[in-house]
């Protein structure tokens, strides 16, 4: 048996601990939890409940492409939208596509579909 399987066999026998060595001190860390636990249900019944308006909180590059969509009515596909960020035009789609994606599930962009793989976004 080669001597580094003999090492980690030991150091995992070390690492096992008795199960009855600290009983009381679990038991009083138990107390301490029920107590914890009944305070925060008295604290959570006695508060009243209040729907609040959900708040989306946007990276500044989905800010961006936030404004630049509202600022042209009729819509724009990414590339344009990537085009007006200062991107260069190689990379300017695959630049917006992350915050358009995160625009569009929250509800502030719609996606139109056009002909074929054309794709359209207007702010709603």
């Amino acid at each position: 048996m080669r001597i580094s399987h003999k090492r980690n066999i030991q150091r995992k026998l070390h690492k096992q601990k008795p199960l009855l060595t600290n009983t009381t001190s679990a038991v009083n860390d138990t107390l301490k939890i029920e107590t914890v636990i009944e305070k925060v249900e008295a604290a959570v019944t006695t508060q009243p409940i209040v729907a609040s308006k959900s708040v989306v909180t946007l990276t500044p590059k989905q800010q961006q492409v936030l404004d630049i969509i509202v600022n042209n009515t009729d819509g724009l596909n990414p590339k344009g939208i990537g085009l007006q960020a200062g991107q260069e035009d190689a990379k300017a789609a695959s630049w917006a596509t992350g915050a358009l994606k995160k625009l569009t599930e929250e509800g502030l962009v719609e996606r139109i579909q056009l002909a074929g793989n054309k794709v359209l976004y207007k702010a709603l």
